[in-house]
């Protein structure tokens, strides 16, 4: 019994010094400053853009690691499913096609727009394939057409086929998201793809799709966003990942045949194709004029077909604070 007894205390004594060193351990920790990093989700938004840049280089090392903070990258191949991930406090930084950004603001999900990416000129399209059978919008009547619901793509479609007379009704809408797209393409089962680059380019480029001629100039401005929650609790961050967004498209605009490289690493496309892609249009995260009035009208055109509840003004959901602290502006 006494043997028993003995071997009981020997173990309190063990649990009780172990926990006074864990203790110790800790408070040791908090003594020194140590604390664990914060964890910074960001998100690619398709396989091109200064983010993977960012990434490929390491620009966010020297930045994040003078504010603790560690990167868990991902990965989607357009805005909605991104936010769906931003929705649920898995996505913190990343950026969005108008599409995907005006139906966020409209579901009121909880993000911040802090820069725009581009003023979007260049970079969608409706292409075709290429036996002639259309030859301009107005062919599409009846036409099965592939888009990605809710992308820059998707509101391309609709305000090229406003322009004409026409709506989505009038045509077989096929929600697909790119890689799928692609595949459908190629094998004839879509008759029209309102995609954006670099696959309206790439197509083109091999010969397999022609893009339709739409009369006016449709932009498609993207924008850099910040889950609220995180944004509200680490502004410093936020100020450090668009200084570092920037300095990413800087050196794109600066080094445009290494850019291609990566890219075409990336996307498994030529390299002298992507080099026509980003030098169309450079980067740009500072909001324009043309870019907040081409987004404003976006969003009253959504809301005119019933794609969003109801319009509202883009300006008002701009945070300038953020691109103004990171750049003393």
């Amino acid at each position: 019994m006494r043997k028993n007894h003995n071997l009981l205390t020997g173990l309190l004594l063990a649990i009780i010094c172990t926990t006074a060193l864990t203790g110790c351990n800790s408070d040791a920790g908090k003594a020194s400053g140590e604390s664990e990093p914060v964890k910074v989700s960001i998100a690619l938004n398709g396989k091109m853009g200064p983010l993977v840049i960012a990434k490929e280089k390491g620009l966010f090392d020297d930045e994040f690691s003078k504010l603790g903070a560690k990167i868990s990258w991902s990965e989607f191949p357009s805005g909605p499913p991104l936010l769906e991930s931003l929705a649920s406090n898995r996505v913190d930084l990343s950026f969005l096609g108008d599409g995907a950004l005006i139906a966020g603001i409209d579901k009121k999900l909880p993000f911040e727009v802090i820069a725009q990416t581009g003023q979007g000129g260049s970079s969608v399209r409706i292409i075709t394939q290429t036996d002639g059978k259309i030859k301009k919008v107005e062919d599409l009547k009846g036409k099965t057409v592939g888009v990605a619901s809710g992308t820059t793509g998707h509101v391309y479609l609709i305000k090229a086929l406003k322009a004409y007379g026409l709506t989505t009704d009038d045509i077989k809408l096929i929600n697909l998201q790119p890689d799928d797209a692609q595949s459908a393409f190629e094998t004839k089962q879509l008759d029209a793809w309102a995609t954006w680059n670099p696959y309206y380019l790439n197509n083109i480029e091999k010969g397999n799709a022609v893009a339709l001629n739409v009369k006016g100039k449709i932009l498609a401005p993207g924008a850099n966003i910040a889950r609220t929650g995180f944004a509200k609790e680490h502004p410093e961050i936020v100020e450090a990942y668009l200084r570092v967004y920037k300095k990413a498209a800087d050196w794109q605009i600066d080094h445009p045949d290494e850019a291609s490289e990566i890219y075409a690493k990336e996307t498994k496309m030529p390299a002298d194709t992507v080099k026509k892609i980003i030098t169309s249009e450079e980067p740009n995260i500072f909001f324009t004029e043309d870019a907040i009035k081409a987004q404003q009208e976006s969003i009253d055109t959504l809301a005119s077909v019933g794609y969003i509840k109801k319009s509202f003004d883009f300006q008002k959901e701009i945070h300038n604070e953020y691109i103004d602290a990171a750049f003393n502006k």
